[in-house]
């Protein structure tokens, strides 16, 4: 399909610049305002979290206030108790790590002398051979050791020498984290308490006049981010739970500090479990001799991983999202540089309301398209440019994916008829030029040949000349039939009523639907055969004593060409039924959809006995006549 850009949509250099600047700005203050943006984006995506179990809360009969500091409490409660167990539990692989020293020492001994010590045997021999040429030329040099400062590794224990020191010490280091979980906990009280007036004052500001397509917006976002985080916070949890109570089965000591840890470290796309594996797998290595409790640990993140994002995950929220994995690692490293660790949290549900963003709002268009997993092009746009490129092997291995769900008229009707038709309003605009009508023509006839289950009476190298010779591709595709079954596409001496005849309506487009039509009824083990008005009057001029009298049963008139040629369907539809030998034949009129028209469903013609609308419809008419 041709687009011609639109005038008023090209922006002027001064707009693309106005663009730049307001894009650098923005990457500025989020950059510098972190600080500040990072506590208050949590705690708005906390409040989506919260807001279904506030709204719980009202439904027995508390009041709002009182359910905003309920469910605040029980967050708080919690997190901290997450805390304090993951604490506690640090604190004891500390006092425990002395007990590992020995195992720790022997293996790394062991992983010393399969590694280290063998890449140092190969360089020794090496620096013998390096030496033999170079001990010449350093002969007269002296190396001197490097002065290194007497309390250079000196620690400097004078912060600890009184408890207050200590004491100050550790709230220092703990003031920022603490901080920042204090500015969460009173921005997220104040959103739940104001959480409708805030939807409202957001609607007002962004929506205007136009609230259907704001509201659509904000629901959007809002079931599409609340339904992501509830669904991960279950299956994290879940998944934390799983981890301890196998580590605790295979004896890995501290089990329950693990499971915390996968379940909080899940919340980093991708990578976040895998690092409290390696940290486990780790633990596992030092505490006993062997390397058969390592890999159980590995085994067991593995196995509890792949069956939870390969089966739980997409049934809970696997296309909730609306994120392409492409999309989902790329903002995870774009907003970890941008925002470090917790940027690596905030990634998915910040990237997550960009392509709502994009969805609803016609100025972000293009973040929807990049971001999100909807097809950037439908499928008979896909076909279309894969065929422009000459990629057939990609459009045969699409349509078999569709096929295996659907059939070959269903393909035809939702794919190719749409391609095709794209195809004809490029080639009336002379948008196309040869190289790409040579390599769609190509594409076009292999996809044929391959889906349609014909088998080609040539070799493919001799297949892609006979296309650059003949200029239209129905007649080079009737004569591959041709060129195995006879002029006339198969036996004339057949049982009666076994024949259908499918005709064009006039044109090429016409005949080009025909053909398709032949491959898919064909396919459907009926004998159709594509011919001609002219082909009829051939047939009959000739003598063909061993054709059966009433072998055709039913004569499809295709038209593909819009409204503007049903009076020619008609008319086809009446120079066969002038004929004897179609006096009792079943004649179908197929009516294909085309894009460029809202055709009105049209009336039987006066020769006309049924009316198809797609090839799926005439395909399923064909098949119960046959069935009588």
């Amino acid at each position: 399909m041709t687009l011609s850009p639109d005038p008023q949509s090209v922006a002027s250099p001064v707009q693309r610049s106005l663009i730049v600047i307001a894009t650098g700005v923005v990457f500025a203050l989020l950059y510098f305002g972190k600080d500040v943006l990072v506590p208050i984006i949590l705690a708005l995506i906390l409040a989506l979290l919260m807001a279904p179990f506030v709204r719980v809360l009202q439904k027995v009969r508390l009041g709002h206030a009182y359910a905003v500091l309920i469910a605040v409490l029980l967050l708080a409660t919690v997190a901290a108790g997450l805390m304090t167990v993951i604490g506690s539990q640090v604190v004891h692989l500390a006092e425990s790590l002395p007990q590992y020293e020995m195992t720790v020492q022997a293996k790394l001994q062991v992983l010393h002398d399969l590694t280290v010590a063998r890449l140092e045997a190969m360089s020794g021999e090496a620096g013998k051979v390096f030496n033999a040429f170079g001990g010449q030329s350093g002969a007269g040099q002296i190396q001197q050791a490097p002065v290194v400062p007497a309390n250079a590794n000196a620690i400097d224990v004078s912060a600890f020498a009184t408890p207050w020191g200590a004491i100050r010490r550790v709230l220092s280091s703990l003031w920022s984290p603490l901080e920042t979980a204090g500015i969460v906990l009173v921005v997220l009280v104040f959103v739940l308490l104001e959480y409708e007036s805030l939807r409202d004052r957001f609607i007002r500001a962004i929506g205007g006049a136009d609230l259907r397509a704001t509201t659509a917006a904000i629901n959007d976002a809002g079931e599409r981010l609340s339904r992501f985080f509830v669904s991960q916070f279950s299956v994290n949890f879940g998944v934390g739970i799983a981890i301890w109570l196998g580590l605790a089965a295979i004896g890995l000591p501290n089990a329950l500090l693990w499971g915390a840890l996968t379940a909080v470290l899940r919340f980093v796309p991708y990578v976040g479990v895998w690092i409290a594996a390696l940290l486990a797998a780790l633990l596992a290595a030092a505490v006993t001799p062997g390397w058969s409790l390592m890999l159980m640990t590995l085994g067991l993140f593995v196995v509890v991983e792949a069956l939870v994002s390969q089966l739980l995950e997409p049934q809970l929220y696997g296309h909730a999202t609306g994120l392409s994995p492409l999309a989902v690692v790329v903002s995870a490293i774009f907003w970890s540089w941008l925002w470090g660790p917790m940027g690596l949290v905030l990634s998915t549900p910040l990237t997550l309301c960009l392509v709502v963003v994009g969805r609803h709002v016609r100025a972000f268009t293009l973040l929807g398209i990049l971001l999100g997993d909807t097809p950037a092009l439908t499928l008979p746009e896909r076909f279309y440019q894969r065929a422009l490129s000459g990629d057939a092997d990609e459009i045969i291995a699409a349509a078999r994916t569709f096929l295996r769900q659907w059939s070959f008229a269903r393909y035809c009707d939702v794919v190719l008829l749409p391609a095709l038709q794209l195809a004809q309003m490029d080639l009336a605009q002379k948008a196309i030029g040869p190289e790409q009508l040579l390599k769609a023509r190509t594409a076009i006839v292999r996809v044929l040949e391959v889906v349609g289950r014909e088998t080609p009476s040539e070799p493919r190298w001799r297949r892609r000349a006979s296309v650059l010779e003949d200029d239209n591709l129905v007649h080079y595709l009737r004569q591959q039939r041709e060129h195995v079954a006879g002029r006339w596409q198969g036996p004339l001496a057949v049982a009666p009523g076994t024949i259908v005849l499918c005709m064009g309506s006039g044109n090429r487009y016409d005949d080009m639907a025909t053909e398709i039509l032949v491959r898919i009824l064909r396919e459907l083990r009926v004998d159709a055969r594509h011919v001609s008005v002219k082909d009829i009057e051939d047939f009959e001029a000739e003598h063909h004593p061993e054709a059966t009298r009433n072998a055709v049963s039913m004569i499809h008139v295709v038209n593909a060409s819009g409204a503007g040629a049903w009076e020619s369907s008609d008319a086809v539809a009446g120079q066969m039924r002038e004929r004897e030998r179609f006096a009792n034949v079943v004649i179908v009129a197929v009516f294909l959809p085309n894009l460029l028209e809202a055709q009105e469903p049209p009336e039987l013609g006066e020769h006309i006995d049924r009316i198809a609308r797609s090839f799926e419809q005439a395909a399923q008419i064909t098949l119960e006549k046959s069935a009588k």
